[in-house]
C-alpha cells in the first residue's frame, strides 16, 4: 500500500508527506496525524488547515474524515488551536 491508497490523502496530500519526509502509510501511523500536519507545515504548506488534520486522522484510522468520531475531532481541533 502506498500513501495515495489511503483513505482522504489525494495528490496533494501524498507530495506533501513526501516532502515533510513521510514517505509510506507505515511511517504517517508511527509519528500520528498532529506531527505529520506539524511537518506539513514546516516543510511545504504553511496554511495547512484543519480539514488536513482530520484527513490524516482519518487515514491512519483507515475512514473518511467525515466519519471520525467526536471527540477525535474536538481533539484535534483543541490542537489546531494552539497552533
Amino acid at each position: 500500500m502506498s500513501l495515495i491508497d489511503m483513505p482522504n490523502i489525494g495528490k496533494v496530500i501524498e507530495r506533501q508527506l513526501k516532502e515533510a519526509g513521510i514517505e509510506t502509510p507505515e511511517k504517517l501511523k508511527k509519528i500520528g496525524a498532529k506531527k505529520a500536519l506539524l511537518l506539513i507545515r514546516q516543510k511545504s504548506d504553511p496554511g495547512a488547515c484543519v480539514r488536513v488534520l482530520y484527513g490524516l486522522q482519518g487515514a491512519i484510522e483507515g475512514v473518511k474524515d467525515s466519519s471520525l468520531d467526536s471527540k477525535t475531532k474536538q481533539d484535534l481541533l483543541e490542537f489546531f488551536r494552539t497552533l
